[in-house]
């Protein structure tokens, strides 16, 4: 059963099981809650994740990868049992994802390749000859990486118009702000440099974020999406330390107390 889904559910998935599980990464997952919520709901089509014709998914910033397995039980693809494993012994659910759990389509977490694995997806759907997009997920800091750009310039030179990138612009990485570690602002002009449809929205959003996912154009899109690492929770917004913390019992239901009263 499909649940309709928000970015709130989202993220009391990743709490409750970030908890459980004893694990960090938490800030990052937060701050894609609404644009996988929006994409898994309204956006991508596929009627199963063994759907040959559906639309591609790829999680670049593979790190958050709870925010991923949160929105495959929601959509039905993945069971409470199955979500209760992540990072236990023997699992699918690995802290980063792994194509072989149904439901993610390429295994991510070194950072600076989803682009050309979604860019590979993009031409060889072209060349078959069949309609499915391409949506590629990426961090702001992950833009530092050369080989995105590489991606960038031959999308744009193939006009894959059936590719979406998506930078989750939250403004942070592992040990610092990026701007004070390789600054890319403006960002939405460099993608515009390279030759990409530029879409510059708020990532928490509902509607500004399904618009600018299903509007059509010729071209490579990128949708830059201003987000707000740890967003819900306000000890980890915009904190670096909770790119790697794991939370204490306290912090656990205090969480959970500050997303319950946004409801």
């Amino acid at each position: 059963m499909i649940v309709a889904m928000s970015g709130r559910q989202v993220r009391r998935i990743v709490l409750e099981q970030s908890f459980r599980a004893r694990i960090g990464h938490i800030g990052s997952a937060l701050s894609i809650a609404d644009l996988l919520a929006v994409l898994y709901e309204d956006v991508l089509r596929a009627s199963g994740p063994r759907d040959p014709d559906r639309d591609r998914f790829i999680l670049s910033k593979g790190h958050a990868a709870l925010a991923l397995y949160a929105v495959l039980h929601l959509r039905g693809w993945l069971s409470a049992d199955d979500l209760a494993t992540f990072a236990g012994e023997d699992t699918l659910l690995g802290v980063h994802p792994e194509h072989a759990l149904p439901g993610v389509d390429f295994s991510t977490g070194s950072l600076g390749h989803g682009l050309s694995i979604g860019v590979g997806a993009a031409l060889g759907a072209r060349m078959l000859g069949v309609a499915r997009r391409v949506f590629v997920l990426l961090s702001d800091a992950e833009c530092n990486e050369g080989s995105v750009w590489e991606a960038a310039m031959f999308a744009a030179h193939h006009r894959l118009g059936a590719l979406t990138a998506i930078v989750d612009l939250n403004g942070q990485q592992a040990l610092d702000y990026t701007r004070d570690v390789l600054d890319l602002h403006p960002l939405g002009d460099r993608w515009r440099a390279f030759g990409w449809s530029v879409r510059e929205i708020d990532g928490h959003d509902s509607h500004q974020i399904h618009s600018a996912l299903t509007a059509q154009e010729a071209l490579p899109t990128v949708v830059i999406a201003r987000t707000v690492f740890g967003r819900g929770v306000s000890f980890m917004e915009s904190r670096i330390p909770w790119h790697y913390l794991p939370m204490s019992e306290e912090q656990y239901h205090r969480a959970l107390a500050e997303l319950a009263a946004r409801e």
